[in-house]
């Protein structure tokens, strides 16, 4: 590709080559989402089993969970196109992601690459927890929810409702064990020191519990100290990481210091 003078790429390189990223995730997200498609069906046995679970009265004997349903001639098509993307865009998730860091990469500085490739291999695993925690608690959550239906009601849920609903759940708590991980990425930049993260650790403790209070919709403060405790561990070892990483950069600094003092010649 045509670089201009200063090692620049022109604009008009930026946009074929933005054009072929988005166009290399796209069909990788296209071909999931067939994957997505085939298995629809066990993919929404896998959505709905921690709402049928809640009790033998839920499932009838057809197998068919009864207070969840579609809406409309087009609803059942569209459900089964929605979860298609949706499964397409999580499974593709390798593939969009290289891009855009291969896209974004020859912007950085090696500090920057080095920071960025650490943050995206924790990033996963911490997500996927967060995401396993949420799965987990949904039966809790929305045993909890429907308990407010007055005894005299019936409550029937719209699938698009449910779905909503698990996706923002597993959203909240994926990002929240993420979060802890953008301390770690300013202390590698020099932003942050572990001092300064762990200082306010009564009040990073104390915001852990009042997130899960508040995004946990179960009034059982079992689950939700279970649910907190994983969010204050993750912020601890963030800023443990954070003060190894500033006495390693200290004593590098010194190291270097002392070097130059004795290269440095005496003055006579």
């Amino acid at each position: 590709m045509s670089k201009q003078r200063g090692g620049k790429m022109p604009l008009l390189d930026h946009l074929r080559e933005f054009r072929n990223r988005l166009m290399k995730s796209l069909l990788g997200i296209v071909l999931a989402a067939v994957v997505g498609w085939y298995f629809y069906q066990s993919i929404i046995r896998l959505l709905t089993l921690p709402f049928c679970d809640l009790g033998t009265n839920n499932v009838p004997s057809d197998g068919k969970c009864g207070d969840l349903y579609v809406n409309g001639i087009l609803g059942p098509f569209n459900l089964q196109v929605k979860i298609s993307l949706l499964t397409g865009v999580i499974l593709a998730a390798p593939i969009w992601i290289y891009q855009i860091w291969s896209f974004i990469t020859p912007a950085l500085h090696r500090k920057e690459k080095r920071v960025a490739v650490i943050f995206s291999l924790i990033a996963t695993p911490l997500f996927a927890t967060g995401a396993v925690l949420a799965y987990l608690i949904l039966p809790h959550a929305v045993d909890v929810l429907l308990g407010f239906t007055p005894d005299n009601l019936g409550n029937l849920v719209r699938f698009d409702e449910y779905l909503d609903f698990v996706l923002r759940l597993i959203l909240i708590f994926g990002i929240a064990f993420v979060l802890p991980l953008f301390l770690v990425a300013l202390n590698l930049l020099g932003v942050l020191s572990g001092k300064s993260i762990l200082k306010p650790w009564r009040t990073a403790v104390f915001l852990c519990f009042v997130f899960t209070a508040a995004f946990t919709p179960t009034p059982d403060p079992i689950t939700m100290t279970l649910l907190a405790i994983p969010l204050c561990l993750i912020y601890f070892l963030s800023g443990l990481f954070a003060l190894l990483t500033d006495k390693r950069r200290s004593k590098r600094t010194i190291v270097s210091l002392e070097a130059s003092s004795i290269d440095k010649p005496e003055s006579i």
